[in-house]
């Protein structure tokens, strides 16, 4: 763990504010925040009196004395063991992977990351950021989780995306208990073009319960060429993969 995210925790851990802490050992609140957020580190003074106030040594303050495992280094988060690995090959400044698992909030930054708080191409944790993402709150290209917001894919109990399957799905193809799209299947499914579910609302509704301008029962055989015949009629330039879903 870097010392700015060691001082963070160890402050926390004691329940001061930087004021506090500042008034502690003699420096300002500012100086205490640039500590904080790395843009500065404090002499050799400062750190045996911080050392001291929070009862580690001033190798283990500054993150020197995390003892090396074969695959990442033991860490300490509120002054509990966690484990993090950081590779040392890099891609663009980032390296290739970085996991930090441990107690409390841990963040990672990498190719693929994995932590409480993730940020990556691939990415996994409570709350993750990447390319391809997984987490409770997932944000990405590609995204899966509880909440997920994916710019091509979404699947979770929340998902909203270019294409969206969830217990509420919102999407250009939405597919979920819940969905909203342009085109969607569902429990209770409503569409700009065409929906097809328990409650169907569309242009082209197929369903229990329909309403739109053109309304199939879903229940009746024999209707494939029908709706075929109605979605080429209303959008003429629909996917045949669509067609069929929904004639299906």
């Amino acid at each position: 763990m870097e010392f700015n995210e060691q001082l963070i925790c160890l402050r926390k851990q004691k329940g001061m504010s930087q004021e506090q802490l500042g008034e502690k050992i003699g420096v300002t609140r500012q100086t205490v925040s640039k500590w904080e957020l790395g843009e500065t580190t404090p002499d050799m003074d400062k750190l045996i009196e911080l050392s001291k106030l929070f009862g580690i040594s001033i190798d283990e303050l500054v993150g020197k004395d995390a003892p090396s495992t074969e695959n990442g280094s033991l860490c300490r988060i509120y002054n509990r063991p966690c484990y993090e690995y950081k590779s040392k090959r890099t891609f663009h400044g980032l390296p290739l992977v970085h996991v930090k698992i441990g107690p409390g909030i841990t963040r990672a930054k990498g190719v693929i990351a994995v932590g409480t708080i993730a940020t990556g191409i691939v990415s996994c944790g409570a709350i993750s950021f990447g390319l391809l993402s997984f987490g409770a709150l997932a944000l990405g290209l590609i995204a899966i989780g509880a909440i997920s917001v994916g710019a091509l894919l979404a699947a979770g109990s929340i998902a909203v995306g270019l294409l969206a399957f969830g217990g509420v799905a919102v999407g250009v193809f939405a597919a979920g208990g819940l969905s909203v799209g342009v085109y969607s299947l569902g429990g209770c499914a409503i569409g700009d073009k065409i929906a097809k579910g328990g409650y169907a609302s569309a242009t082209i509704a197929i369903g229990d319960k329909t309403d739109g301008e053109a309304v199939f029962d879903i229940h009746l055989d024999g209707q494939a060429k029908a709706i075929e015949a109605a979605i080429y009629k209303y959008f003429p330039d629909t996917w045949d993969w669509i067609v069929k879903l929904f004639a299906k």
